[in-house]
C-alpha cells in the first residue's frame, strides 16, 4: 500500500468515526425542531384518539429492533402517567403522513400535548427519563 492509500484510508476512517459519535451523541434526543411547533395532529391523522393530557405517537416499522423497545418504553410511560396515550403507527402504512412530518428514520417519536400540537421529536430510541421530562412541557 502506498502512502497515499494510507492517508486515504485513515481520513476515511476519522470522518466514519467523527460520524458515528455525533450520530449516537444525537440519537433518541427529543426535542423542537424549526417549524413544527405549530403542527397538530388529530384523531383523523392518527387513527386514534388523543391523550387527555399528551399523546406519544411513535412511527416504527416491521423489522426495526429499536422499535421493539421504545414500544416498551413508550407504554410503560403512558402507564405510569395520567391522561398519556401512546400510539404506534406503521411508517409504511402511512407514508403521507411520514412524508408530511420528514420522518426519516424509525423509530421517531412525537410528543404532543392535549391538543395534539407537536412539543418534541426523536429519531433514535429515547430514554425513559427523557421521555417523562418531555411530558413536562406538553402537560
Amino acid at each position: 500500500m502506498t502512502t497515499t492509500g494510507l492517508v486515504v484510508c485513515v481520513a476515511v476512517l476519522a470522518v466514519a468515526g467523527a460520524f458515528g459519535v455525533l450520530r449516537q451523541r444525537g440519537d433518541g434526543r427529543l426535542k423542537v425542531r424549526g417549524n413544527e411547533g405549530g403542527k397538530r395532529l388529530g384523531a383523523a391523522e392518527l387513527g386514534a384518539e388523543l391523550g387527555e393530557r399528551a399523546t406519544l405517537v411513535q412511527f416504527s416499522s416491521a423489522f426495526c429492533q429499536p422499535c421493539r423497545a421504545t414500544r416498551r418504553t413508550l407504554a410503560e410511560v403512558a402507564e405510569m402517567v395520567d391522561g398519556v396515550s401512546h400510539v404506534e403507527l406503521d411508517a409504511e402504512e402511512r407514508l403521507e403522513l411520514v412524508r408530511e412530518l420528514g420522518i426519516l428514520r424509525t423509530p421517531t417519536v412525537l410528543v404532543l400535548d392535549a391538543g395534539g400540537r407537536i412539543v418534541r421529536r426523536a429519531a433514535g430510541q429515547p430514554r425513559k427519563v427523557d421521555v417523562i421530562a418531555a411530558l413536562g412541557e406538553a402537560v
